[in-house]
């Protein structure tokens, strides 16, 4: 039974364990998804969605909880001028878990952990950059002609 057990200690010493949460927490806040096992990705999850609560309303004193807890000045800016503002109407779960199968050499769980609202970049936008690259590289050329 799991009476009285508050969290996943992941095995670790909680200096381990605490500098595991913020180097993961830091990693999700700056680039919006990260990719590892679910025990940690559920672990982490609790963490940033603490801060994210944190980060809805900007005010110095979320701010320095949010720098005691992510040493990482830039992620906290990040945090409060973009991630927060765009949770502000959702009222909780900031972030999803995408399962991906089991690792090959030790078969745990690996599991994307992101930010609900990302948004995957792919190669359409480039290609529509090339075509309006191209599209003027042609003008040019029959203007020369």
């Amino acid at each position: 039974m799991k009476h009285r057990r508050g969290f996943n200690p992941l095995e670790r010493m909680s200096a381990h364990r605490k500098a595991l949460h913020r180097n993961m927490v830091t990693s999700l806040f700056r680039y919006e998804r990260i990719k590892t096992t679910k025990a940690k990705a559920l672990a982490v999850r609790r963490t940033a969605e603490k801060l994210i609560t944190r980060a809805k309303t900007d005010s110095v004193h979320n701010r320095r909880i949010a720098s005691s807890r992510l040493y990482d000045e830039g992620v906290v800016a990040k945090l409060f001028t973009n991630i927060g503002p765009r949770m502000k109407d959702r009222p909780g779960g900031y972030t999803r878990l995408i399962k991906l199968g089991e690792r090959p050499g030790d078969a745990s769980e690996i599991v994307i952990l992101e930010l609900v609202d990302y948004v995957l970049k792919t190669g359409e936008e480039k290609d529509k950059k090339t075509t309006k690259v191209e599209k003027k590289a042609g003008k040019k050329g029959g203007e020369k002609e």
